[in-house]
């Protein structure tokens, strides 16, 4: 190089720069005339594997590159030849020459040429091959959309269809999801490898193919005949790329899969077991058709992560469904199996299935011709929530027996749910169910048949609607108490309202529930002939018009129907407080049993039950006094008066002449006790009718 031509020079550098790019570089580099014809390439110029360079020469550039679909390469060209805006690293895609051709991604740079007086002169264009990095991009944006969108709910059939959807197209053209059958239900996934004969239920299927082909339908269960690589995944444990092809020798083990493998044109097979700490959940198999990639080393391992997560799912679901399935198990044997007859109340129970382990409902017949109706709802889940409401019900049919007034009856078990409250602070620091409150609504109702009132008091926000034989939909005014086992403890109070003869009231668990009901047009105010439909017709209405999300399978539901109580099963008098009141008694009672067909033992023995009442209100007790017999299942006689003096059980000694009356009435009668009431108080026998009704 001569120092006094400093052209001369660069131009020399430059030549030796423009030829070293030409020869040397690893960018692919293009040089195009304003016909968008090819004038030179590069050696690392993509065109140019298992061809020459003055092959590709004179050629347009839109049949040296093979362009995929939607990559309109030659467009954005023109457009940097009308423009001279440079065209900065276009992500473009083409295949290959290679056979079979391979499609590759890469990363072009176009720069207008221009003259020294400005005339265009073509194109150089850069262009890189970023296929790996674009594989790996596309396969982390596969695993992220799998790993946000699959296992967003406990069941694994929906899991494997969230999976499915996931891959396909984005990383497979056809995605099969096949789980261990006894998984399904709860039960432990057996070890690998897998025992011959173990079925398989097809869970989910997805493919790209406008007509797709199955080997076997979705919810099909069957074991896998072998040896095929399915079998041998579930061996092992271990993935497989398998080409496929119809000369493919174990195909015809397994001639459903392979005909379908056929019908879809898949070239290429992974197959990923579904596997946890060395047991087998199920098996995963993807196929790539027609003009896809073979799955490579990459995608494989991409598989193995999914089939991770997506084992970790089916375990989560089942270990779920087996605490579900042993939570409803456990809320079937602690719930009554169906209402209790009652004369003047029709009851029915909505089926619950589970979905909610602590809901509870419950009829319990009281005295006097009563029906207490309770509906209640502990939290949590599992098999704790199922624990917690059965000793609840527990509680509250043993307070039912001592006749508690509704508001009186939660207070003392709102006591009780304290105290468990308690007890369940106290677990030891480790123990999961110390860190969940326990809290539960009920709501406990009294229906007087003969009064055709309901008396009720609620903890939480939980109310029954009542559906008038009128067809008016309302739910009753009835304070909301605090929810049992809250720290703070407020006053219950009760609500009284009528409930004529044919009116239908509903009792939920859910409150969304009930408010749906009351508003919503059907299905109570569009249920025809209250008083004859069966109440189970009536149920399943209700089922059939929830929309989704209200279903009735996590909600504790009672629908009763009350009728007017028969006029003629029922007698009572008032009488004076003088020294013939207990003979006044005997007399009516007498003929009232007579009337009755009461059996002469009985009738005897009531007489005399009725004369111990009688005297003690006389004697202890405060005027007026009444005598009311009940004839309904059992033989009720109750005894009212004004005093509010409890009367209590006690055992006379031989030397005694009193203190015998209530002993005597108790040990004649099947059950007795006191009720209190604003008025005074009652005190009640109940006698068995043995066959004379």
């Amino acid at each position: 190089m001569a120092y006094g031509d400093p052209g001369r020079g660069v131009d020399e550098t430059s030549a030796a720069m423009l030829e070293a790019l030409f020869t040397r570089s690893p960018v692919g580099l293009h040089l195009l005339d304003p016909q968008l014809r090819v004038v030179r390439l590069n050696t690392a110029a993509p065109a140019l594997r298992g061809v020459s360079a003055q092959d590709m020469t004179g050629r347009p550039v839109r049949d040296v590159y093979r362009m995929v679909e939607g990559n309109d390469l030659e467009t954005l060209l023109r457009r940097v030849l009308e423009t001279g805006e440079t065209l900065w690293q276009q992500l473009v895609r083409a295949r290959t020459r290679d056979d079979p051709p391979e499609e590759r991604c890469f990363e072009a740079t176009a720069i207008r040429l221009e003259g020294r007086r400005g005339e265009v002169l073509g194109l150089a264009i850069t262009a890189v091959d970023v296929t790996e990095r674009e594989r790996a991009r596309s396969r982390a944006r596969v695993l992220d959309a799998v790993r946000r969108s699959v296992g967003r709910t406990l069941d694994p059939v929906v899991s494997g269809e969230e999976l499915v959807g996931a891959l396909v197209p984005a990383f497979a053209d056809i995605a099969v999801v096949e789980v261990v059958d006894s998984v399904l239900r709860g039960d432990e996934p057996p070890p690998a490898p897998l025992p011959p004969g173990t079925p398989l239920m097809r869970t989910a299927f997805r493919s790209g193919q406008v007509y797709p082909t199955q080997a076997l339908p979705v919810g099909d269960v069957r074991r896998l005949p072998g040896p095929t690589p399915f079998t041998q995944a579930l061996s092992d444990l271990r993935p497989r790329v398998v080409p496929l092809s119809p000369s493919t020798l174990w195909m015809p083990a397994d001639p459903a899969r392979a005909n379908a493998m056929v019908a879809s044109e898949s070239h290429t097979l992974l197959v990923v077991p579904l596997a946890l700490r060395g047991t087998v959940l199920g098996l995963v198999s993807l196929y790539r058709a027609g003009d896809s990639p073979p799955f490579d080393a990459g995608d494989r391992q991409l598989a193995v992560e999914l089939a991770a997560h997506m084992a970790l799912c089916v375990d989560n679901a089942r270990r779920y469904v087996r605490e579900h399935t042993i939570a409803a198990t456990v809320q079937r044997q602690l719930l009554p199996r169906r209402p209790e007859a009652h004369t003047s109340l029709d009851t029915a129970y909505l089926s619950v299935t589970g979905g909610d382990p602590g809901a509870w409902y419950d009829t319990i017949s009281l005295s006097g011709a009563r029906t207490a109706l309770v509906v209640g709802n502990v939290s949590g889940r599992g098999m704790n929530a199922a624990a917690t409401m059965g000793q609840l019900r527990t509680v509250v049919r043993s307070l039912a027996a001592f006749d508690l007034a509704p508001d009186e009856l939660l207070a003392r078990l709102h006591d009780t749910a304290a105290e468990l409250a308690f007890e369940r602070a106290s677990l030891p620091p480790g123990d999961p169910l110390r860190r969940e409150a326990l809290t539960a609504d009920c709501v406990y109702a009294v229906h007087d048949a003969l009064t055709g009132t309901c008396v009720l008091a609620t903890a939480g926000h939980l109310a029954p609607v009542l559906v008038r034989p009128d067809r008016t939909v309302t739910v009753p005014d009835a304070p909301a108490g605090p929810p049992l086992g809250m720290a703070e403890s407020a006053p219950f109070a009760t609500a009284e309202f009528a409930v004529p003869a044919g009116s239908v009231l509903v009792f939920t668990s859910d409150p969304t529930l009930t408010r749906y009901l009351a508003e919503s047009p059907g299905p109570l105010r569009a249920a025809p002939d209250y008083a004859e439909r069966p109440l189970q017709e009536l149920c399943d209405a209700i089922v059939y018009a929830l929309p989704d999300g209200l279903g009735a399978g996590d909600a504790a539901v009672i629908v009763a129907r009350t009728h007017a109580f028969p006029p003629d099963s029922c007698a009572s008098w008032r009488l004076d407080g003088d020294d013939g009141a207990v003979a006044t008694a005997r007399t009516r009672v007498r003929k009232q049993l007579a009337a009755w067909d009461v059996d002469d033992e009985t009738a005897f023995e009531t007489q005399v039950i009725v004369s111990e009442l009688v005297t003690n209100a006389l004697r202890y007790g405060e005027p007026p006094i009444e005598v009311r017999l009940i004839h309904d299942r059992t033989l009720t006689c109750e005894v009212h008066d004004s005093g509010r003096a409890a009367p209590h059980l006690r055992h006379a000694r031989v030397a005694d002449e009193g203190g015998r009356g209530l002993y005597v009435a108790a040990q004649l009668a099947q059950a007795w006790g006191v009720r209190y009431t604003n008025t005074g108080k009652t005190v009640w026998t109940e006698q068995s009718l043995g066959d004379t009704r």
